[in-house]
């Protein structure tokens, strides 16, 4: 048995909706959106935003398109005050924008929440009183219908305070604080007790249906939304909305579910930040819509700067594995994983469904280039190591040159225990394969007689020019037997292949070797105008390659026996 005493606590009652009919729906369009950054994120915080950082996270969720904006709890703090009325007085909200502000049932501070709202062109009321039953019996030691007469007491101030104010287009909005808390059949009760305190309105009432604390799985929320979609008064001229919390790590689960029981609206936060272990993450749910080509209807494109304001204005940094919005979302350590992404990056059409294995969606989509799609580390393999080569380099390696390099790699990765950069990748590829080193190609002729080559060359050896020949049959037969004669070793080519530039173009040659040299195996790489030429760089390449590596061994027999 472990050790934490799991006998303090009950289970939560849970309805039964035995006739549930969510299960078979669908999301096919975005439910509308209403942010809470300003309000309920801004609570949560260490150090809550100043007006300042305000102005940057409106300005921000304008830019993304949001309609719906709760701005503050403008009667519980100054800061929220001023705030709700520079942006009215400063004409900063958008015509189809409504500002949305939180009160409670208390006479006093919904008198006041109106006096911050002076001026606005649109405007959410925003009434909650707490419903749950410990809420109702250790809080406010109020039964049910002392709970009821408190909203409608609330919901009747609101609708007498509105009339005062003609030039704003107001709409009012109640939660039964703790929803997920509360007893169905009273949570109906008390929303249509509220809903006919407001009587006729020229706007929708929204019903918000908030998991203030999440004590349920997904789907037992999803019963209590299709329960009260059922039994909600006048349910075609009310908004269902939904404000879930993440406790249970199932905020956005949560939300779509409630959706697909006939919710109509979602409250959250960009990137989540809220009490305790966060409020809905907007983007998450929103990206899950885009990438399953629904249009979310918020722009998302820009993601680094959503991060950079969110940072800056709540100082909480994103978690590099967050959904989408991560640094580390879309790339891709295992070597398995890069040589499928490669694979199909490598087909994809701009105008095709994407389809790339491993990416739910392109990550150019959200601003972000393919640089980091593919990182290096011990646990990657010649895939993308490949990969990185051919894009920056424009060398496209064959296989058994990919094994070799990328072994060097993870010999890298091994010493240094940790990831290797692409600038260092590219730096091992040309001090390997580009850099001259001991010898040196520098001219080259060619005969032919009786079908034999005859191969004469001149090369820089130690800074020392030297000429050089052999003859045998094809050229670079020959070319391995002017070296193995030179240094009496055994040299012969195992696999060449090449890739010539299009004729009449700039492009250069670019030829690929492996050879044995003294039985071990080396690759070797030459580009030049003239294929034939870089068929000889690339034998030169290998061959002074394995000279190093026999320098080295030496080296280091010379040392233990010292």
């Amino acid at each position: 048995m472990s050790q934490f005493d799991h006998r303090k606590y009950t289970k939560t009652p849970a309805i039964h909706l035995s006739d549930r009919t969510w299960p078979d729906n669908e999301i096919i369009k975005a439910p509308q959106w209403c942010s809470v950054d300003l309000r309920d994120g801004n609570q949560a915080l260490v150090n809550p935003m100043t007006i300042e950082q305000k102005h940057r996270m409106f300005d921000l969720l304008i830019k993304m398109g949001f309609k719906q904006i709760e701005v503050g709890f403008p009667a519980a703090s100054q800061t929220d005050f001023d705030f709700v009325r520079e942006i009215i007085e400063q004409g900063k909200i958008p015509p189809d924008v409504s500002i949305q502000v939180l009160t409670p049932a208390r006479d006093e501070v919904i008198e006041r929440t109106f006096k911050a709202l002076k001026g606005a062109p649109k405007a959410i009321i925003h009434l909650y009183n707490s419903t749950s039953t410990i809420q109702r019996e250790q809080v406010f030691c109020k039964d049910m219908e002392g709970i009821k007469a408190i909203a409608i007491s609330g919901a009747k101030k609101i609708k007498q305070q509105a009339a005062m104010f003609p030039e704003t287009q107001f709409q009012f909005q109640y939660s039964p604080e703790s929803f997920s808390q509360t007893e169905p059949d009273f949570a109906v009760d008390i929303c249509n007790a509220v809903i006919d305190a407001w009587g006729n309105s020229d706007q929708p009432i929204i019903i918000d249906l908030p998991a203030t604390v999440e004590v349920h799985s997904p789907n037992v929320y999803a019963d209590q939304i299709e329960y009260m979609c059922r039994n909600i008064k006048d349910r075609n001229k009310v908004i269902i909305s939904l404000h879930t919390h993440n406790d249970r790590g199932c905020g956005v689960a949560a939300a779509e579910l409630g959706i697909m029981a006939g919710a109509d609206r979602i409250e959250g936060t960009v990137l989540g930040n809220g009490e305790r272990t966060g409020n809905m993450d907007i983007i998450t749910m929103a990206m899950n819509l885009y990438s399953q080509g629904f249009d979310p209807e918020l722009d998302m494109s820009n993601m680094d700067e959503i991060i950079e304001t969110v940072e800056c204005c709540t100082d909480i940094k994103l978690h590099p594995r967050h959904p989408y919005a991560g640094e580390l979302v879309f790339t891709a350590f295992s070597g398995s994983h890069q040589d499928a992404i490669k694979k199909c990056l490598a087909q994809q059409q701009d105008k095709e469904h994407w389809q790339v294995a491993y990416l739910p969606i392109d990550p150019k989509d959200l601003g972000r280039s393919y640089d980091a799609v593919i990182r290096i580390n011990s646990q990657s393999g010649k895939g993308g190591v490949a990969y990185i080569i051919e894009e920056d380099c424009n060398v496209r390696m064959p296989r058994w040159m990919k094994i070799e390099f990328s072994q060097l790699i993870q010999k890298l990765t091994e010493e240094n225990s940790q990831e290797v950069g692409r600038d260092e990748i590219i730096a091992l590829f040309s001090r390997e394969y580009l850099e001259d080193s001991e010898r040196i190609l520098l001219s080259y002729k060619i005969s032919r007689e009786n079908n034999i080559q005859n191969v004469t060359a001149e090369i820089i050896q130690s800074g020392v020019k030297k000429s050089i020949s052999a003859s045998a049959g094809g050229l670079l037969e020959t070319f391995c037997k002017v070296i193995s004669d030179q240094d009496k070793n055994d040299v012969h080519i195992i696999k060449y292949e090449e890739i010539t530039g299009d004729e009449g173009s700039d492009a250069e040659a670019q030829a690929f070797v492996q050879l044995s040299v003294n039985g071990q195996r080396f690759c070797g790489y030459g580009i030049s105008m003239d294929i034939a030429e870089a068929g000889m760089k690339a034998v030169l390449n290998a061959y002074n390659r394995s000279q190093v590596k026999a320098e080295v061994e030496l080296l280091k027999e010379l040392l233990k026996a010292s």
